[in-house]
């Protein structure tokens, strides 16, 4: 019931019956999951990445906060923009602040203090956001037509990564140098073996 995790013996709370009505808690033990980093941080960390066109990238330094806090990770990309994982007053969503204003996004709203912003209506030959209404289907369609899925697995790939790398420099409490290309830390070994995990048995995925 673990696959390539170490084994533990079975426990409800980690893996509840089908008849359960919640949702299961091994995402908060470490030994299968990574709190709420990689829970919702997987959703709010793609959004950010996705608009500033980071999607197939990440950023490239991780300062970790003072006193071993589990808030206040600063992400720098090579452009210079920073990403907090902060608590600024509305839960799982995004705020992204410019000189102009601010925009707030979370997978239920969109707002704006930038005037008009919310109400700009496309023109011709303006190109819509690409809508899925279900993802299972769109990635069947993208199988049968030879496209991309709306979220593909490099996009995917990319935003757990940020995920875990977040939660390293958590546990190490120092700053991180990130190299997004190699996907490996600089000068860093401590850090890098932290990267994969042991597998139980005759699990492995270095063949593939």
């Amino acid at each position: 019931w673990v696959g390539p995790s170490l084994f533990r013996n079975y426990n409800s709370e980690l893996a509840p019956s089908i008849a359960f009505n919640g949702y299961p808690n091994w995402r908060n033990y470490s030994g299968f999951g990574g709190g709420m980093v990689t829970d919702w941080g997987a959703h709010m960390f793609d959004i950010a990445q996705w608009a500033l066109g980071m999607d197939k990238s990440g950023p490239v330094e991780f300062i970790a906060p003072e006193h071993g806090a589990k808030r206040g990770m600063q992400m720098k990309y090579a452009n210079g923009v920073v990403m907090n994982h902060v608590d600024w007053g509305n839960y799982n969503a995004v705020q992204f602040l410019g000189s102009e204003g601010k925009i707030e996004v979370s997978r239920s709203f969109y707002r704006s203090d930038i005037k008009g912003l919310t109400e700009v209506e496309l023109k011709e030959g303006d190109t819509p956001l690409y809508k899925s209404d279900n993802h299972y289907q769109d990635w069947v369609d993208a199988i049968k037509k030879r496209t991309r899925p709306v979220s593909d697995v490099e996009t995917g790939h990319r935003t757990a990564s940020l995920c875990n790398i977040v939660n390293i420099g958590y546990t190490l409490e120092r700053t991180l140098k990130w190299k997004p290309a190699h996907e490996r830390f600089i000068d860093d070994d401590d850090a890098n073996s932290m990267l994969t995990r042991p597998f139980r048995g005759s699990w492995d995925f270095h063949d593939f």
